[in-house]
């Protein structure tokens, strides 16, 4: 059996000793939670009463409190392609759960919000913030004390770290995120961003741009490129947290149905009065949480998780930076080339050997922690297996001994890069980080004059008036967690895209966030302080020079240090009012740092 890397092992190490005292204390409070904490046998008549009163035909058996309950935390709206699946769950899982001798309640609904719906519009401020909302709603669904396990059916960007960080408090009952799965193929992605370039040269019209995305993203599922959601669901499955190989089964089929069949099935076997006790908080540790970093950088997943995964660990008290993610990126390689980082979406990485191939290989080449507390059994390695049908009953079988696809899956041993393609970077402009995967090398250093805006629509403003034909960082501020809420820049890509394709030297620069599935321009992001905190992307002035290197790790505006010293922030532009933003105002307030995740909730709570 292949040895862990030594730096997978120092990097983890760094971690174990950094989050020591916080890890600590949230142990100590999962074991009060179970003694102490609000259960069943707790409740006053009345509370019991209330919580079965509308149990139906599983009201005898809450009522007897002998047997599990198992409390359905969804995040379903029929709005949400990804989510729409989840409406016939609750109902489903209830009859799995007879089946076990159990039952099952939906403790509660969270908001699911779709970034691709809101994506360069108003009510994507709201985004990053529904992720702590969720969190809260969570918590919120199992407060009650009702459950002694839970499901938690989310798949999208915020969705499934919301529902994490809240279960996470509830870290004393054992808990299984149950995934849909991805809406079959339709136009293929690259030639869906064929098109939306076009269209921003005005090359093709409104009408031929929907056509294309309604080709696209065109039934129940999650959309079929690498974002942030399907991210979500290949960590869910480099943690443990998933039944094994449940994350890309489409939905609305036989083995989707027996996946979740076994989620429920399985909840029932690993509750503290068996001999299987499996927690959620035990379950995610700094091994789970490095295997998650490590699967994201394996893959070229979402930029987004270098937000949401340090939050995710907050919660479990343990702390996890950039420099870890950088650490790890340095030698961990990339080994799945899914659009935008190739041509082939979910569906196809997963028809070449998906999840098992993946986490098979990574072990064998000893780039993963085996040893991890799962939801399942045996540690880590049956994720490397994939599961099947036989018969109509659910089983697992090997994963391909070869890729079936080497252009989009690989073995560590022939992987794409070296590198997983996620970077830090540092200077005078603080720290930001940027994805390398989808971005040609010769492009990896970009110095060039700046121009400076204040939101998104400015520089595509810019960009139609002609402004931008030239070498140009393009910096975007007051864009980070107090500023607006943090959101993703998305509708930068297809005019970048345009400019580096005429053959200038582009960057972006931004303390806000880019797509999950950020392309091929070089984008350093996330950057913090942020220059509504007063940053030194406050200080930025249209015409300086500024260098952003992968290759050397700079983030550097190439100023003269007594010019720069004296410099003033600029002034910040108003607060905006409409779209419910205004409600938001506390999270912005009270929001801490990308790089711990930008949340007031967790930074309050002295987490």
């Amino acid at each position: 059996m292949t040895s862990l890397h030594p730096e997978i092992a120092a990097v983890t190490d760094r971690i174990i000793s950094r989050s020591k005292k916080g890890r600590a204390a949230y142990l100590e409070l999962m074991d009060r939670e179970r003694e102490r904490g609000v259960h069943r046998p707790t409740l006053s008549c009345g509370n019991l009463a209330h919580g079965f009163a509308a149990a139906a035909d599983d009201k005898a058996v809450i009522r007897g409190g002998k047997a599990m309950n198992i409390g359905i935390v969804t995040a379903y709206n029929d709005m949400l392609s990804a989510h729409q699946p989840y409406g016939r769950y609750p109902e489903q899982m209830k009859v799995f759960a007879r089946e076990k001798g159990a039952t099952a309640q939906v403790a509660g609904g969270v908001p699911a919000m779709c970034d691709g719906v809101t994506q360069g519009q108003l009510g994507m401020e709201l985004s990053l913030f529904s992720r702590d909302n969720i969190a809260m709603g969570t918590a919120i669904a199992l407060s009650h004390g009702m459950f002694e396990g839970a499901t938690l059916l989310g798949i999208c960007d915020k969705i499934v770290p919301g529902l994490l960080i809240g279960a996470l408090r509830f870290g004393h009952l054992p808990m299984i995120l149950v995934p849909a799965g991805p809406m079959p193929s339709g136009l293929a992605n690259k030639e869906k961003q064929r098109v939306r370039q076009l269209y921003a040269e005005g090359k093709v019209g409104r009408d031929e741009l929907l056509e294309a995305e309604a080709a696209s993203y065109h039934g129940a599922g999650t959309c079929t490129f690498y974002g942030t959601a399907n991210s979500n669901q290949m960590m869910m499955e480099m943690m443990g947290l998933h039944v094994p190989g449940s994350a890309f089964i489409n939905p609305g089929t036989k083995l989707r149905q027996e996946l979740t069949r076994a989620a429920v099935h399985r909840v029932t076997e690993i509750g503290w009065d068996g001999n299987d006790y499996r927690p959620l908080g035990a379950c995610v540790d700094e091994k789970a949480i490095v295997n998650a970093a490590i699967g994201l950088l394996a893959t070229g997943g979402s930029t987004n998780h270098a937000i949401h995964l340090p939050a995710i660990a907050r919660a479990a008290g343990i702390i996890i930076d950039w420099e870890d993610m950088d650490r790890l990126s340095a030698v961990v390689p990339l080994v799945a080339r899914v659009y935008p980082n190739g041509a082939g979406d979910v569906n196809h990485f997963h028809a070449a050997g998906g999840m098992g191939f993946t986490i098979r290989e990574l072990l064998a080449a000893g780039l993963l922690h085996r040893d991890i507390l799962t939801v399942w059994t045996g540690g880590l390695d049956p994720y490397g297996q994939e599961p099947a049908l036989e018969n109509d009953a659910l089983t697992w079988i090997d994963a391909p001994a070869e890729t079936r696809d080497d252009t989009m899956l690989r073995p560590p041993a022939t992987a794409f890069r070296r590198d997983g393609g996620m970077r830090l970077l540092e200077g005078n402009l603080g720290r930001a980080i940027i994805k390398t995967s989808a971005v040609d090398e010769a492009r990896w250093t970009i110095e060039a004059p700046c121009r400076v805006f204040s939101d998104q629509d400015a520089v595509l403003k810019a960009f139609k008036a002609g402004e931008l034909g030239r070498d140009v960082v393009v910096v975007v501020r007051f864009q980070g967690p107090q500023a607006n809420g943090m959101p993703e820049l998305h509708k930068l890509t297809p005019p970048l895209g345009v400019l580096q394709d005429k053959g200038f030297n582009v960057a972006l620069l931004t303390d806000g966030r880019m797509s999950g599935a950020s392309g091929k321009v070089p984008a350093a992001i996330h950057l913090t302080p942020e220059g509504w905190c007063g940053g030194p992307i406050a200080l930025l002035r249209d015409g300086d020079i500024v260098r952003v290197s992968a290759n050397t790790g700079e983030i550097e505006a190439l100023v003269d240090d007594e010019i720069w010293q004296a410099r003033k922030p600029a002034p910040r532009p108003p607060v905006e009012m409409g779209t419910g933003r205004e409600l938001f105002a506390l999270m912005r307030h009270g929001a801490d740092e990308a790089e711990r995740g930008g949340s007031a909730m967790l930074a309050l709570a002295g987490l």
